[in-house]
């Protein structure tokens, strides 16, 4: 029995239905991690939105577990991260097995000063509850339970959405249609578009347990384990004392058999000892894909998340991608339909995107090689790495148990611009995101960088000589890091050290010297004004 409890989110006549409404800049499709971040992310500048979601309650189920730093820092934007922190378990921590011998540590984070850890472990159901929260409380997102998109076309400019309801149907026309609608996203199939990839047929068995006992705070990974020797185990703690263990079945597993209460707890019994006691929360049986469209944007629709692309779940990239997904995309709308930018500038929402989805499938596809070889040489070469592990560290880095998510990295993004000097040594370059670290600690006020940030674009100089002489662009904010602490190395600044941070904390430019003229050229290409 699940020790959450889910709550039914109250249905509501929508207004067109009585024939009231009127053209809507936004229409979300999908609840998800996507769909809600997405809005409040449209709500902090001001644009209004309608969440369309056929369901009335969050995720059955954990599901996605692992939120990441970067996800954290951009819920922290709406509020929500730092109750997600102190709900979740916090680890930065792992360990890898050969049988029930470790064969390495690893830390995630080993550098301190950040405001948020690198991962917290907490069930998707409580992030999702979170942002509904905030959503429900913020006039400019409407939300929409048991609304289900039955019918998308396209005209021009507008899109035309039809949709079910308890009480009917009724059309909405909206200029700008984003689909976070899940992997299988009816929207996609509604207007034909192809989603490409690669099918996984190993299966997986998740159970989800209450155990009874001390439980760790970190990851383990067992390969060839004494209590499930022919293939591995993976173990997450999360929120409420809950484990969740991943058993790999392999391919000819019956799944009908392995979701059965007393198989599952069979092998549960010979993990954890003859004393061990549990109550069960949620279990299933999954095999997984690697997949994605060819492009994020058709026309005026735009997809994000698990509707646009699709990876296995070692490495926590699907759910922490989606809110990626969300958070580049906010500000690009905001900016074209406020008229500052074209509606091309939405065309490198799908570049940069479609560019991190192949870095993250090409990362959990290597991931996926290794944890379930295909051929017998990819075996050996898997199980020598592992026999060598232990004593060699070199081997340790062959090791592929999921490498976690980091922010993906959007070289050649046309609305970078390049670095013209040539002494950098260190710091993110155009086309990565920004590192947090304390600031301000030399007066006495603690603080971190990210806090200081602006809502949109954010001027970052270095050095208490450096100060800005002329006027800056609108939307601009100008922040002065003083001192030679953590941001100083992790930029590798010195007096005079600028950067331009665009509205996803990603680098868009920067410089050894500020120039008024070089930033605003910087400002007006990453808005999709001017390419050089």
């Amino acid at each position: 029995m699940s020790s959450y409890t889910y709550r039914h989110y109250p249905y509501r006549r929508p207004p067109e239905l009585d024939g009231t409404g009127s053209r809507r800049p936004v229409v979300i499709v999908g609840a998800g991690l996507a769909g809600p971040t997405l809005a409040l992310a449209l709500a902090l500048r001001d644009v209004p939105t309608i969440v369309l979601d056929e369901d009335d309650t969050v995720s059955v189920g954990s599901r996605s577990i692992c939120q990441a730093q970067h996800s954290l820092e951009t819920w922290d934007r709406f509020g929500a991260a730092r109750q997600m922190v102190e709900k979740g378990i916090t680890w930065e921590e792992g360990e890898v097995y050969l049988g029930d011998r470790p064969v390495y540590r690893f830390n995630l984070q080993p550098e301190p000063g950040h405001k948020f850890p690198a991962f917290v472990n907490l069930q998707q159901y409580y992030v999702e509850e979170y942002l509904y929260e905030r959503c429900l409380a913020d006039p400019r997102v409407d939300m929409r339970f048991r609304n289900k998109v039955v019918g998308v076309a396209q005209h021009g400019d507008v899109v035309t959405v039809e949709v079910e309801t308890p009480d009917g149907r009724y059309t909405l026309e909206t200029d700008w249609l984003v689909a976070c609608d899940g992997v299988r996203s009816p929207v996609r199939h509604m207007l034909g578009l192809p989603f490409e990839g690669e099918v996984f047929h190993d299966q997986f068995l998740i159970a989800d347990i209450r155990l009874m006992d001390e439980l760790p705070k970190e990851r383990r990974f067992w390969f060839y384990p004494p209590f499930h020797p022919t293939n591995s185990v993976l173990l997450h703690r999360q929120a409420d004392n809950v484990l969740r263990v991943d058993f790999q079945l392999g391919r000819d597993a019956d799944p009908e058999e392995e979701r059965k209460t007393g198989n599952i707890d069979r092998r549960l019994r010979q993990m954890f000892g003859p004393d061990a006691r549990w109550e069960h929360e949620w279990s299933s049986v999954y095999t997984f894909a690697c997949r994605m469209m060819e492009r994020f944007v058709a026309g005026r629709v735009v997809f994000a998340g698990d509707a646009a692309h699709v990876v296995s779940p070692f490495g926590a990239r699907g759910g922490n991608a989606a809110v990626a997904d969300a958070d580049n995309l906010a500000w690009k709308l905001a900016l074209v339909l406020s008229g500052e930018s074209p509606a091309s500038l939405i065309d490198s929402y799908s570049s940069e995107r479609v560019a991190a989805a192949r870095e993250n499938i090409l990362n959990s596809t290597r991931a996926t090689d290794f944890i379930t070889p295909k051929f017998a040489a990819a075996r050996a070469f898997r199980d020598g790495a592992l026999s060598l592990a232990r004593d060699f560290p070199f081997a340790r880095a062959l090791i592929n148990s999921g490498r976690l998510s980091k922010p993906t990295v959007q070289a050649g993004s046309p609305l970078d611009t390049p670095d013209r000097d040539g002494d950098w040594h260190g710091g993110p370059g155009p086309g990565r995101a920004m590192p947090d670290a304390p600031v301000g600690r030399e007066g006495g006020r603690g603080g971190w960088l990210i806090d200081r940030l602006g809502r949109d674009f954010t001027l970052l100089t270095f050095g208490r000589v450096m100060q800005p002489v002329a006027p800056l662009p609108e939307r601009v904010t100008h922040v002065a890091v003083t001192g030679t602490g953590l941001a100083r190395q992790r930029y590798d600044a010195r007096p005079g050290t600028t950067y331009l941070i665009r509205p996803d904390r990603y680098v868009a430019a920067r410089w050894r010297a500020f120039d008024a003229a070089s930033v605003a050229a910087a400002v007006r290409r990453a808005m999709g004004k001017e390419a050089e």
